[in-house]
């Protein structure tokens, strides 16, 4: 039994980090790997590509190779923006279809019913061949020797294990892998996985390709045909990743950059379209005012998001419409600076993903997102490889008529979503607005991403400071949290002008946990979230 009290009992500092290269990641031994990448002359997209691999071993509370992942990537060398999307989303199996939830309200979480295809994996191979260095090999290595040899587990991490572990209670296949005699590990407690090793082994032999077909997709049919699933390894071998021009919109001389549906970026670039409107950088952000603009800014993000996000080859309506300039302005005019109103928005859910950012000393940087949904997503786990399928699937509708109902072989409304700023003017200068950024939870992100570019464009906050800075966190209708650090006076003026608000008793993931990467003279300028385990590193 540890003799350490992994709490915190005391306000506690972290300062920007300023380097040639840099790693921020939620678990310090996976930004060592990709570090250490860097040092032998791997580029940013090698160094993500590690570290993300890393992450679904010593950060399974939230990522795993079941999952997706999306990336962005500027490299200067690429000309436009330089900026290049990749959306590693898999697609629902080509046996589902809509009729299999005839008998339920909504689409479950837990067992084979939600699982797409696990994305992740092959999107990082394209990543790899298309901006990598090193054998691809190389980058799986750290990954290995921690699920093969061990590696201590993170307090945060620790945390989220704990509290996961209520959801798979009826899953065996889930405790023989992520319990420990009968228990989930302790802060500091030495964790295997095997399973997991014998996968990554795989992939890193095959450059990707035995995750997708042979043995390992057999073992996941055979899985799902014994619990009545529709994965079959057909799906697995139709799986391939997207390369995905971003949408973007100017804020204030910086251009956001977010992956286009099916990922959620959208409500972030209608939000801050609206915000634009409002004079920003002269109001207090830790303000009612501020907060009250920003939230109601947020809904009306949502609402776009919740009615037109979904798979592109099922939806009207394109980004560049909801995105045009006159129409930003009028939901701007709706916006009344006194009262909260409701912009018949969805209802946020969480969720468990892992977001990482890298740049090189050559000019790249890289924003990566990878998730199984909700925790260790579905709670099946494949037998003798570890892998845990995500339940990615649960964000489908039911509905009739809605774009995003479930179909076959159809990509879901996804809220994983990295993010990339670049200054808008293509003469500029990268420390006038390059940043790699996101914050990663659920619904949470789009708020972040919100949130964390107001500071750093509005107020000229370094990255560490944006993500250290209260957050507020809009949950439904006029509902809204607030984390402790606003002045109290704050939620009384929201309360008066019609937010219910609710007061968190502490900083939690709930608000997202972010990382950041922002381009400054000579090389980086980086920070991590105060909300997790990890920390921004580099030399």
């Amino acid at each position: 039994m540890s003799r350490i009290d992994y709490r915190l009992p005391y306000p506690s500092q972290r300062e920007p980090v300023t380097a040639r290269n840099i790693v921020a990641t939620s678990v310090p031994v996976a930004a060592a790997a990709g570090l250490d990448v860097l040092r032998r002359g791997g580029t940013a997209a090698d160094a993500a590509i590690a570290t993300a691999a890393c992450m679904t071993v010593v950060e399974p509370t939230t990522n795993g190779l079941g999952g997706d992942a999306f990336a962005l990537v500027h490299d200067r060398a690429g000309g436009g923006t330089g900026v290049t999307g990749f959306n590693g989303s898999g697609r629902s199996p080509a046996e589902l279809d809509v009729s299999a939830f005839e008998r339920e309200r909504r689409i479950p979480r837990i067992g084979w019913k939600p699982v797409t295809v696990p994305g992740g994996v092959a999107m990082w191979v394209d990543l790899w061949r298309a901006h990598g260095r090193l054998p691809f090999a190389d980058l799986m290595a750290p990954a290995i020797d921690y699920a093969e040899n061990g590696y201590l587990v993170a307090p945060q991490t620790a945390g989220l294990w704990s509290r996961a572990a209520r959801g798979y209670a009826d899953r065996a296949d889930w405790k023989d892998t992520f319990l420990f005699d009968g228990a989930t590990p302790k802060a500091g407690q030495l964790v295997r996985l095997p399973g997991h090793a014998r996968t990554l082994r795989a992939i890193a032999e095959s450059e990707g390709e035995a995750f997708y077909r042979g043995e390992i997709a057999e073992a996941i049919e055979r899985s799902a045909r014994s619990e009545g699933g529709f994965m079959r390894a057909s799906d697995l071998a139709n799986h391939e990743s997207l390369r995905v021009d971003p949408i973007g919109i100017d804020y204030r001389g910086t251009t956001l950059h977010e992956i286009p549906p099916n990922g959620q970026g959208l409500a972030a670039l209608v939000a801050l379209g609206v915000l634009r409107h409002f004079d920003m950088e002269e109001i207090d952000p830790d303000g009612a005012d501020a907060l009250h603009l920003e939230i109601e800014a947020v809904k009306i993000g949502f609402a776009d998001a919740h009615r037109h996000v979904a798979d592109p080859r099922f939806v009207d309506v394109p980004p560049s419409e909801l995105l045009a300039a006159d129409r930003l302005r009028e939901l701007a005019d709706r916006i009344d600076r006194s009262k909260a109103q409701r912009f018949d928005a969805g209802i946020p859910k969480p969720g468990g993903t892992i977001l990482l950012c890298t740049a090189d000393d050559e000019g790249r940087c890289v924003s990566l997102i990878q998730s199984n949904y909700t925790g260790f997503g579905s709670g099946v786990v494949i037998p003798g490889w570890g892998i845990a399928m995500q339940n990615r699937g649960a964000c489908f509708h039911l509905a009739d008529g809605h774009p995003n109902r479930i179909a076959p072989d159809k990509r879901p409304y996804h809220t994983i979503i990295p993010a990339m700023a670049t200054p808008t003017d293509p003469a500029a200068s990268p420390a006038e607005g390059l940043m790699a950024f996101g914050v990663m939870g659920g619904f949470m992100q789009p708020q972040g991403h919100l949130q964390v570019l107001s500071r750093v464009r509005d107020h000229r906050q370094n990255p560490q400071a944006a993500l250290d800075a209260p957050r507020f966190q809009w949950t439904s209708g006029v509902n809204v949290s607030l984390e402790p650090g606003f002045d109290p006076a704050v939620r009384e003026i929201l309360a008066q002008r019609g937010h219910r608000v609710k007061q968190a008793e502490r900083r939690s993931v709930s608000f997202g946990r972010g990382q950041a990467i922002h381009a400054i003279e000579g090389g980086w300028c980086g920070g991590s979230d105060l909300r997790a385990d990890g920390q921004a590193v580099g030399f």
